[in-house]
């Protein structure tokens, strides 16, 4: 018997972009990291499209992981919390194709789903969105453009209008630090959800939140860290020095995730 008042993980996910401070979206690459942020607070969780590459053997953003990336999410569709995944561009310049992707997703338990542009036509990205709204209904779209992450900036506001109005329930601009050019966009896109990628050294949480961004993203930041972690513990074991430093998780804690 189910609960006809409880709240489906998909419509969760959407509220926490309109709640009184934005979603703090960690990033991660396999079932351990994302138990173990979701048992620390996260109330959701996404992937990193470079961990998942990386763990694998495989180079980032040339569709060569869209296999990994529906194992990845059959793995973490049951977890206790909304996943959204980082899908690259859709793995394919056929709209039809990127929809049927994005329904395997939803099939798999994901309830939100990153795709990006790569400064690519805009035309076919606003197709690419329309499809999976048709293809996966409910499905968030943060629809992301590289306009900064690969470029300069230009197009931005033309872009992210655009994925706007084909349907997507939020934009990602990674790359965006400039606080004014923020508070631009957040105007411009009046009420949709902007997602901004935080950066070490730009503004932090709180100030983007005084912006107005309701999302930031930590995309590879963890994962990286995580490798920068295990090799400085292995150097100051081989130099000599204590490798004790940072949160270490006791083997227990981590078997504690497993299942």
């Amino acid at each position: 018997m189910t609960d006809d008042n409880a709240v489906r993980p998909a419509d969760a996910f959407a509220a926490l972009h309109h709640a009184d401070r934005p979603l703090l979206l960690p990033n991660a690459w396999d079932h351990a990291s994302a138990l173990l942020l979701h048992a620390h607070g996260f109330p959701a969780v996404g992937t990193t499209s470079l961990g998942v590459a990386a763990s694998a053997g495989l180079p980032d953003g040339t569709r060569a992981t869209r296999e990994e990336t529906l194992r990845l999410t059959g793995t973490l569709g049951g977890l206790p919390c909304p996943l959204s995944v980082d899908a690259e561009d859709g793995f394919s310049d056929d709209p039809g194709e990127v929809g049927g992707f994005a329904a395997e997703l939803q099939a798999r338990g994901a309830v939100g789903i990153n795709l990006e542009d790569g400064l690519g036509p805009v035309g076919r990205h606003v197709a690419k969105i329309e499809a999976v709204r048709a293809a996966a209904p409910g499905l968030f779209v943060n629809a992301r453009t590289d306009t900064y992450w690969l470029g300069d900036g230009e197009g931005t506001l033309d872009r992210v209008l655009a994925y706007r109005d084909a349907g997507a329930d939020g934009v990602f601009v990674p790359g965006l630090t400039d606080p004014d050019a923020v508070a631009g966009l957040v105007r411009a896109l009046d009420g949709c959800p902007l997602n901004v990628l935080y950066t070490p050294g730009g503004p932090t949480l709180a100030r983007l939140a005084g912006l107005g961004v309701r999302r930031v993203s930590l995309g590879s930041l963890l994962y990286r860290r995580a490798l920068g972690a295990a090799l400085d513990a292995v150097l100051a074991v081989r130099d000599g020095r204590p490798a004790g430093e940072g949160t270490v998780p006791t083997y227990q804690e981590v078997q504690g995730l497993a299942g």
